[in-house]
């Protein structure tokens, strides 16, 4: 979750909870390497890049750690080792609605602030992005990604003390649920639709963030309590891009950050001003 039970949603709505990865998410990273720090990737190609294995980028540039509003831009690649390329125009989003700080993902923590459970932050760094939701029992034509349908009251769990924290749940799947907190993802009409961000995954550290998504946004300017949002025609397209042979990720970073590790990872010189 992003903000003390407040978690993705815009900062007007109460409760959400995404920053985390659903159990059935879980499996699918369990066996991810450990986080490499900025400072050890010596080449586009490295081995300890980030972006090794990917063909797909959604890159999101903001341009600053307190920044609301940033924009989001389709990279892609052909064959892993191949060089970046921008596909489509950019699309306005939010993020969280004190900013950004450094999640748990794929890198390791740089300068800057690092997100903790209530903080109100989207998380920067890189993540994995393997699964789709939404509150339609049947998965729209054409996505390719999983999807999980939330009808049958799944929730998203924020509470730190729980064995559930930061994992896409149902009551009636625990033996025991044990948290008091959690997002009702089957209620809130910005989680429509939405993409599961794989940040602290797949083992959860407690208040390391939970329940981060895309979803929908209810404006420019109006930040989440930790998520990334956008407009839902912007959001649904994004989706049926997506492609799981080709392991998209979300690379999510202030403009100064994006800058110092731009031409070490390979990626191409963005324009400096943001999408409104």
């Amino acid at each position: 979750m992003n903000g003390s039970k407040s978690g993705c949603r815009t900062v007007a709505i109460a409760g959400c909870a995404m920053s985390a990865v659903a159990v059935f998410l879980m499996a699918a990273g369990a066996n991810a390497a450990q986080p490499k720090p900025l400072s050890t990737v010596s080449g586009p190609l490295a081995a300890e890049s980030p972006l090794q294995g990917s063909e797909q980028i959604l890159l999101v540039l903001t341009d600053g750690w307190d920044a609301v509003d940033g924009t989001m831009q389709r990279l892609e690649r052909a064959g892993a080792n191949g060089p970046w390329r921008i596909a489509g125009a950019g699309v306005a989003v939010v993020v969280g609605r004190t900013g950004l700080a450094w999640g748990r993902g794929l890198v390791a923590p740089g300068r800057g602030p690092v997100k903790r459970e209530g903080d109100g932050k989207a998380p920067a760094g890189v993540f994995r992005l393997s699964t789709v939701f939404g509150q339609s029992k049947e998965k729209p034509a054409g996505w390719q990604l999983p999807y999980r349908s939330l009808d049958d009251n799944v929730e998203c769990v924020d509470d730190v003390r729980s064995a559930s924290y930061n994992r896409l749940t149902t009551r009636a799947a625990v033996a025991s649920p044990d948290w008091s907190s959690s997002e009702k993802m089957w209620q809130e009409p910005l989680y429509k639709w939405g993409v599961v961000v794989e940040q602290n995954a797949p083992t959860p550290q407690p208040a390391g963030g939970s329940c981060i998504f895309l979803h929908i946004w209810k404006g420019p300017g109006r930040g989440t309590a930790g998520c990334t949002a956008m407009e839902e025609p912007a959001l649904t397209f994004t989706i049926g891009w997506l492609t799981p042979g080709r392991s998209p990720l979300l690379v999510q970073l202030p403009r100064a950050e994006y800058d110092r590790v731009r031409s070490v990872w390979g990626l191409p010189l963005m324009a400096a001003s943001i999408t409104r």
